[in-house]
C-alpha cells in the first residue's frame, strides 16, 4: 500500500473524534497500519485502572472509558526483534535494541460549526499549486489545511507515520544500518486526562520496553521539554438571602467571592517568583489562574446566598498538583479567618474533572539531542529546548521512566480554534524532521548508549 501523507491527513480529519467518539477513528487508522506493514496492538481504556492515576477520578464510576479505544503500530527494523522473548544474540541481547515511540492523539475538542467557514470535518485545503492568486496574478500561498485537528492534532499523528515508513525505507535501503524499533501510537482522550497514554503507561500493551518518545504536539518544530500542570477546582460559597430593598438583612456571597479571587491572583503572581523555571520566563503568567464560571444567586431582587466557581490553575513543573491545591487552599483560610460569616460557613473547595500533573526532562536527555539534530537536517533552524505552560501526554511517559519530547508541526494557537488550520509545509519538514531524529536517536542509543 503506498502511503500518500496529504490523502492520509484528510481521511484521518473527516473523523468525528470528539471525547467517546475515537473507536472509528482507531478503527479505521489500525485497518491502514496494518495495510502498511506495521504490526499493530489496541486497547481499550480501563477505568479501573485509570482510578489509580492521579489525573482521573478515584472512583471508576466517574471514569467514562466507552469508545475510548488506542492503536499503535510497530516496526522492528534490521536485527531488532520485534519480541525481546523471541531470541537475540547472547552478546547483545533482544533489549539492547533502542525503541523510540511516536506519539499523538486522535480525539479532538468539539467544533461550533456556525463559527467556521467551512465544515470542521471536511477537509478544506487553501493556496498551493494551481491557486494562484487571478486577479493579481501573485504567486500561491503557503497550502494551508483547515479541519478539526487539522493542527491538534492529526496532522503530527499523519508525520509520525509517514516518519516510520521513512526510517523503515532508509533502513531497507540500506542508506542507514541501524536496528531499532519504532512505535507510532494514536491514542484516545488526551483533551481529558490522556486516557490512552496513561493506560499504556500504567499497563505496557508492548512485549518490549520504550526508551523515549516524541510527541507530535503542534509546537513550531521547537523541542517543548517542560509541561505545566493543571489543577480543576470548584469553590463553593453559602451566604444567606434576603430582599434586596433591605440587603442588609442578608449575606452576600459576591463580596466574599471576590476577595478570594483577588487573594489568588495575588498568588499567581507570587507564584510566578517562588518557583521560577529557567524555560518559562518568556511568559507573562507562567502559571495561570483562571476562573472559567461562576453562578451565583437565583433571582436579581434576591441577595444571593449561593454561589459555584470554578477554577482552571496552573501548576508549575517541579511541584505536583496537591502541593498547588494545598497553597490556594491556605489563601482561601486566610480569607475565611478574616471574615466571622465564613468562619461559621466555611467554603468548599474540591477537585472536580480530571488533573494534570506537570513534568520537564534533563535537556541533557538524547532524545532532545536527537530532536534537535533532525530538525536541523531537515533545514527547521535550531531552537533551543522550551517550556509550554498547557499540558500533555508526555507527562505520561516521563512518569514512565521514559523521556518525552513535544515536537510537531503546527501553532498551538490555533488549537481548540474556529477554522483550524496548519501550513502544509510544516507538515511536510516536520515528518522530515521526526524521521531524522528516529534516526539519529539509534545511531546514539544502538551505540553503546545508556538504556
Amino acid at each position: 500500500m503506498e502511503f500518500d501523507l496529504r490523502r492520509f491527513t484528510d481521511r484521518l480529519c473527516r473523523f468525528r473524534s470528539t471525547a467517546g467518539e475515537e473507536a472509528a477513528a482507531t478503527d479505521w487508522l489500525r485497518d491502514r497500519l496494518d495495510d502498511l506493514g506495521f504490526h499493530t496492538y489496541t486497547w481499550e481504556a480501563d477505568a479501573d485502572l485509570l482510578a489509580t492515576h492521579p489525573s482521573f477520578p478515584d472512583d471508576p464510576a466517574a471514569i467514562d472509558v466507552d469508545g475510548r479505544r488506542s492503536v499503535a503500530g510497530v516496526l522492528a527494523l534490521g536485527d531488532a526483534p520485534l519480541d525481546p522473548t523471541d531470541g537475540g544474540s547472547e552478546e547483545t541481547g533482544a533489549d539492547d535494541y533502542p525503541t523510540i515511540v511516536l506519539n499523538g492523539h486522535i480525539d479532538v475538542v468539539p467544533a461550533e460549526s456556525e463559527s467556521w467557514d467551512s465544515d470542521p470535518f471536511e477537509p478544506t485545503r487553501r493556496g498551493g499549486d494551481g491557486d494562484v492568486n487571478r486577479r493579481s496574478g501573485e504567486a500561491p500561498a503557503d497550502e494551508t489545511l483547515t479541519a478539526r485537528g487539522a493542527t491538534d492534532m492529526k496532522s503530527g499523528v499523519a508525520a509520525c507515520v509517514g516518519a516510520a515508513l521513512d526510517v523503515r525505507e532508509a533502513v531497507e535501503t540500506g542508506a542507514r544500518d541501524l536496528d531499532l524499533r519504532v512505535v507510532v501510537e494514536a491514542v484516545a482522550g488526551e483533551e481529558d486526562g490522556g486516557y490512552g497514554a496513561a493506560s499504556a503507561a500504567l499497563s505496557n500493551p508492548y512485549p518490549f520496553e520504550r526508551d523515549a518518545a516524541i510527541v507530535a504536539e503542534p509546537t513550531d518544530l521547537t523541542p517543548v521539554i517542560a509541561c505545566g500542570g493543571s489543577l480543576m477546582a470548584r469553590l463553593r460559597l453559602t451566604g444567606r438571602s434576603a430582599h434586596a430593598a433591605a440587603r442588609w438583612h442578608g449575606e452576600d456571597v459576591l463580596p466574599r467571592f471576590e476577595r478570594i479571587r483577588r487573594t489568588f491572583m495575588d498568588l499567581e503572581t507570587e507564584r510566578a517568583e517562588t518557583h521560577a523555571h529557567p524555560l518559562y520566563e518568556e511568559f507573562p503568567v507562567p502559571y495561570p489562574v483562571v476562573c472559567g464560571t461562576v453562578h451565583a444567586g437565583s433571582w436579581a431582587s434576591t441577595v444571593p446566598a449561593a454561589l459555584t466557581a470554578e477554577f482552571r490553575i496552573g501548576v508549575a513543573p517541579g511541584e505536583t498538583v496537591a502541593e498547588a491545591e494545598r497553597a490556594f487552599r491556605d489563601r482561601i483560610d486566610s480569607v475565611v479567618a478574616d471574615d466571622p460569616w465564613l468562619r461559621e460557613h466555611p467554603p468548599t473547595f474540591e477537585r472536580f474533572s480530571v488533573q494534570f500533573e506537570p513534568c520537564d526532562i534533563d535537556p541533557d536527555e538524547p532524545i532532545v539531542d536527537a530532536v534537535r539534530a533532525g530538525a536541523r537536517e531537515a533545514g527547521v533552524p535550531d531552537a533551543a529546548p522550551a517550556g509550554a505552560t498547557y499540558g500533555a501526554d508526555s507527562r505520561h511517559f516521563v512518569d514512565a521512566g521514559i523521556p518525552a519530547v513535544l515536537f510537531g508541526p503546527g501553532d498551538i494557537r490555533e488549537a481548540h480554534y474556529p477554522n483550524e488550520s496548519i501550513r502544509w509545509s510544516e507538515v511536510e519538514r516536520g515528518r522530515e524532521a521526526i524521521a531524522a531524529a528516529v534516526m539519529a536517536f539509534a545511531e546514539v542509543e544502538g551505540d553503546g548508549g545508556e538504556r
